[in-house]
């Protein structure tokens, strides 16, 4: 059970409410233990010629009152217990949670969606079972079996000894059953986090599936998927119905030698009637133990594969983290530099950034220009710290940004993606994803930052013709608006935060040509005094910045401003040539 020593950490928060649940077990079990005693009492006493009435009744009121007690014992266990579990089963998710937060680029990569949520849901699920009713049956089996056993050695040792030769093989079958079980419950959730995250990816994707109608063979292939998790299932169901009934028959043939070898005390008269009576009950008290025993390794073995799986998440470090003594900010100009920077993504070797080096001074700004798969997205990756570079350094106001806490650089860096992501939430919340208001909970629908920020992204008017204009709710990554829409957005999320440096990563590609000129003009008023990064595959789009960088297979090839690269008449005139051309073809076949 090494992974799943994790958890115990978890149980201290709760410490006092688990020793209350734990001596109510123990009570509760004690209490169960009485009943068969006070019953061979009252056998005994019905030979006993000073029997009477009332003795019996009393003797039969106590067997009463012990059960109403125990009850109540067993009333609290289950709450305490079973609710320590579900607050654990919360504490361990809030945790795994924020540990995904944490975590950077690097492990995104190599990791899938559907797995993660499985993780997220189903192991900390198995986890709790283990936790709780696992930890709860494992104390009630033992107490049982403990206080069982002594009163039977009390009765007759000779006739203990021959009912416990039938549970010398008990230790090999929980070992044997419980190293399978573990194996094949692992392997159902690996199957089922291949299966959320195919679910997950069709869900998201519906649109392109329906588009090159793939609907039966997406429909087939999760069948595939789904046979073989039932088929895991069932590998594991066909153990564990093994497992119990195994048990069951050491349980019965104990119960056969004691029913054979009692009776004969009895007729000895080595043993009364009642007690022979309270053995067997004592006997029978055992086999429930030994049920729950099987069914506790099973919860437990559960549990601890799933927290294993969690674990191997729980481990991992981010490759971008915050230095142990992060130097602190104080107010930011914006000057970004980056000195002969090289960048190779994990896991490949080709370096997609090769010595770039250049200097953007506060308020101005750069675009940067090049052909698709130039290592131009790369450059807004370095600079929002999502990846370290391989070599050189980049330094905000002159402190390089690996001895800034991610967090505080982020906070003054306003980025919109190439791939707009909104939130199922309400555009006002959407846009207001950065602000103060949003993050204490605050209602920033009549927020005039938020309302200027959309009006620079000229979606204000659209947003108003909406039927409940700000407060209108987005489906699913915002589906319910246009691609131009959404990235005019994330545009607005960008500027309603007033960052120092601001990051467009090819926003406004969705858009049309006059909407975008539109922007533009807008942005250079909206953004004066703010560095920002411009990167775009149109020329109009940078044509009017302060610096011009052109990369070409990870190389700054060119720089300067539009009329000095044009004058060159290098790559950055030629790719000017290419939208020309292709404009001029649009317009013809429109």
């Amino acid at each position: 059970m090494v992974e799943f020593r994790t958890i115990v950490s978890y149980f201290r928060p709760y410490a006092k409410g688990l020793a209350i649940g734990l001596v109510c077990t123990a009570l509760a079990n004690i209490l169960q233990i009485a009943a068969p005693y006070l019953t061979k009492l009252v056998i005994d006493g019905l030979t006993d010629p000073d029997v009477t009435a009332g003795r019996i009744a009393l003797l039969g009121s106590l067997i009463v009152l012990a059960a109403g007690i125990g009850g109540v014992f067993r009333y609290v266990m289950r709450e305490r217990l079973n609710g320590i579990s579900r607050r654990i089963e919360t504490d361990l998710r809030n945790d795994f949670f924020r540990h995904l937060l944490r975590l950077d680029a690097t492990f995104y990569g190599t990791m899938r969606t559907g797995d993660l949520m499985s993780r997220a849901t189903n192991d900390t699920s198995a986890v709790r079972m283990a936790a709780g009713p696992a930890v709860m049956y494992l104390v009630n089996t033992a107490v049982t079996f403990v206080f069982a056993l002594a009163l039977m050695l009390w009765i007759s040792p000779r006739l203990t000894l021959f009912g416990m030769i039938p549970m010398i093989g008990l230790p090999v079958i929980v070992l044997g059953f419980g190293g399978v079980i573990h194996r094949r419950y692992e392997e159902i959730q690996e199957q089922f986090s291949a299966l959320s995250t195919f679910v997950q990816e069709n869900l998201t994707g519906v649109r392109i599936v329906r588009a090159y109608t793939q609907e039966d063979e997406q429909a087939r292939q999760f069948d595939g998927y789904n046979e073989d998790y039932r088929a895991r299932n069932m590998r594991l169901v066909r153990t564990s119905g093994m497992f119990h009934p195994l048990l069951g028959l050491l349980s019965g043939v104990a119960m056969v030698l004691v029913l054979w070898l009692g009776g004969l005390e009895v007729m000895a008269q080595r043993i009364t009637l009642g007690d022979f009576v309270a053995f067997s009950l004592y006997l029978g008290m055992l086999v429930w133990p030994m049920i729950a025993l099987g069914w506790v390794v099973n919860l437990f073995q559960r549990g601890e594969a799933s927290m294993g799986r969690l674990n191997r998440v729980l481990r991992a470090q981010p490759q971008v983290d915050a230095p142990a003594h992060p130097t602190p900010l104080g107010e930011v100009h914006g000057e970004v530099a980056f000195r002969d920077v090289s960048f190779t993504y994990p896991g490949t070797e080709r370096a997609v950034l090769q010595h770039v080096s250049f200097v953007a001074k506060p308020g101005e700004t750069v675009a940067i220009v090049g052909p698709t798969g130039s290592g131009k997205s790369t450059v807004v990756a370095l600079l929002a710290r999502l990846y370290d570079p391989t070599q050189g350094q980049i330094t905000l106001d002159g402190v390089p940004i690996t001895a800034l806490d991610p967090a505080a650089l982020r906070a003054h860096i306003g980025v919109v993606p190439q791939d707009p992501f909104l939130f199922s939430d309400s555009i006002e919340r959407n846009i207001a994803l950065g602000l103060a208001a949003a993050r204490e909970g605050g209602d920033p629908e009549h927020s005039e930052v938020v309302r200027r920020a959309a009006g620079v992204a000229q979606l204000h008017e659209q947003i108003l013709a909406f039927p409940h204009q700000y407060t209108t709710m987005l489906g699913e990554r915002g589906i319910n608006l246009s691609g131009g829409q959404k990235q005019r957005a994330t545009l607005a999320r960008a500027l309603a935060r007033d960052p120092v440096v601001l990051v467009l990563d090819d926003a406004l590609s969705a858009v049309d040509t006059h909407t975008e000129a539109a922007i533009l003009t807008d942005l250079r008023g909206a953004v004066r005094g703010t560095t920002a990064f411009i990167i775009s595959h149109r020329v109009s789009a940078v044509m009017h910045a302060d610096q011009i960088l052109v990369i070409e297979d990870g190389h700054i090839v060119e720089r300067g401003k539009h009329t000095d690269l044009i004058g060159a008449d290098g790559t950055y005139a030629r790719l000017l040539r290419r939208q020309l051309l292709e404009e001029g073809l649009e317009m013809v076949l429109s």
